[in-house]
């Protein structure tokens, strides 16, 4: 473990100025406070202070780290969490990514500070070898979404089983030509439900054109977009298996807006079973996702990492169920 001795010769300053900068001492330079953090980051330093503190204190705050609140799946995750907090007494900080990964690195210092005492993933852009080093400063767990190859708790959901379900659902309904749209980003949740819609066509001797995956999918406005790309192709999908409510509702308004009827023109089946896909006409038939149990659990789990528990299961899966409306 790194010294206070380690960092002076680092940043070539004397031990007393580097006492003086991580004590907040005003009578030191810009420049040698930025020798000085830069020297303690490349070393991993944690001051005495800090690292007492870390082996003698309980700290019951839990950062849970999403993408964006605006998307309800989150905001529903969130506030399952919400309540498991409050009821033991814990606090819960909600860190917004927005996808990128600095920002993630970011929160993890908070954890190897002592602001925080563990961390909820419920998206991650870091790979797990990024995030790994962490560990030694507190609990990490992943709940969602969890990189390839991760080492940590992780509660998810079938996605597999989601992205085949839903494929066979419109097979079903007779649609040999299936379109799907996916976020872009490459985490385990997207690949798993693109290899179990592959699988479902496969099992029935079909196949999807390049032409029919549609990236970059994140919202309404996307689902828009899409639609637009649908209508112009010559060869078209005549179903599209969306990866959120949010995207299947940009699509449905967007062919309503222009005389496209849902689902004898062009069938949409979203992901999610968020509140509006309910309220929409036609309603949205949608891949069921318990999304409050996950966050439940998570926080669960969280509360006794911190409290010197141990997971009883490394990965648990959670199953999901197809609802089917009137845009199938």
């Amino acid at each position: 473990m790194a010294t206070i001795e380690d960092v002076a010769r680092l940043a070539g300053l004397s031990r007393t100025t580097v006492s003086r900068v991580i004590n907040n001492h005003p009578y030191v330079s810009e420049e040698k406070r930025q020798t000085v953090r830069s020297a303690m980051e490349q070393l991993g330093y944690v001051p005495n202070s800090i690292a007492q503190r870390l082996r003698t204190q309980t700290n019951e705050t839990v950062a849970v780290l999403i993408p964006r609140l605006s998307n309800p799946f989150f905001s529903h995750l969130v506030d399952a969490m919400e309540d498991i907090a409050a009821l033991y007494r814990f606090q819960l900080i909600i860190c917004q990514t927005k996808s990128g990964k600095e920002r993630e690195i970011l929160y993890l210092d908070w954890l190897k500070t002592r602001q925080i005492g563990g961390v909820i993933f419920a998206s991650s852009e870091n790979d797990w070898q990024d995030i790994k080093r962490y560990q030694q400063y507190g609990p990490i767990l992943f709940c969602n979404e969890y990189p390839p190859g991760t080492e940590a708790p992780i509660i998810h959901l079938d996605q597999l089983q989601g992205g085949y379900m839903g494929t066979q659902h419109l097979i079903e309904r007779g649609h040999t030509k299936i379109g799907y749209c996916y976020s872009g980003r490459q985490n385990t949740n997207i690949r798993d439900r693109f290899k179990g819609l592959k699988l479902a066509l496969k099992d029935h001797g079909l196949s999807i054109k390049e032409d029919w995956i549609f990236k970059d999918a994140y919202d309404t406005k996307d689902g828009g977009r899409i639609y637009y790309e649908i209508m112009a192709l010559k060869d078209r999908p005549t179903a599209v298996f969306t990866g959120s409510d949010e995207v299947a509702l940009g699509i449905i308004a967007e062919a309503r807006r222009n005389g496209t009827h849902v689902p004898k023109e062009l069938a949409v089946l979203g992901f999610d079973d968020q509140p509006i896909a309910g309220l929409m006409d036609p309603g949205i038939s949608t891949v069921y996702q318990p999304v409050k149990d996950i966050g439940k659990m998570a926080m669960e789990l969280m509360i006794q990492l911190i409290r010197g528990g141990h997971p009883v299961q490394q990965i648990t899966e959670l199953p999901l169920h197809l609802i089917v409306r009137a845009s199938t």
